[in-house]
């Protein structure tokens, strides 16, 4: 794991990231790992290469990282990508899985009520996919809508958003 989290700071690759990733990603299947790879800052590592990678790559760095969230200690670094994950399913090209790679991780953010607030500014994105994605889109969309309903907190929120 430490090799591969090596490899990914040193190139630039895509291909070679992708295929990193892909590994990471597996590997992030069992909880030992998700530990290890957060001890190894690769949480950092991979959340950090949202921001420029290609979107084949970005596709695969929000795969990682919705496998590393089903770990609550992994959910408090992950938590400060969230806004840009959201930027991201707003950018992306509808139904594509970049933006369904992105929705999946939120959904998992979104379990517990802790990050809400950070998804706040999305809820007329997300109403948007609602109306206009493929089914799968709009299963994943309603995936996150019903997390952050079952927060008090957010539904003026969820009534106030502008579609």
């Amino acid at each position: 794991l430490q090799k591969l989290l090596h490899l990914l700071q040193a190139t630039d690759d895509p291909l070679i990231q992708e295929q990193a990733l892909i590994t990471l990603s597996n590997s992030a299947a069992f909880s030992v790992n998700q530990d290890i790879i957060r001890n190894l800052d690769g949480l950092s590592i991979i959340g950090g290469m949202l921001s420029d990678c290609a979107p084949k790559v970005k596709e695969k760095v929000l795969n990682a990282l919705n496998n590393l969230s089903m770990n609550i200690k992994n959910q408090e670094v992950i938590q400060v990508y969230i806004a840009e994950v959201c930027r991201n399913v707003e950018s992306a090209p509808l139904n594509s899985d970049l933006q369904l790679a992105g929705l999946r991780l939120l959904t998992n953010m979104s379990v517990t009520s802790d990050y809400h607030h950070k998804m706040i500014d999305s809820i007329p994105c997300f109403l948007r996919l609602l109306s206009a994605g493929t089914e799968r889109t709009q299963i994943q969309v309603l995936k996150v809508l019903v997390n952050l309903s079952a927060n008090t907190a957010m539904t003026r929120h969820l009534l106030r958003a502008e579609v």
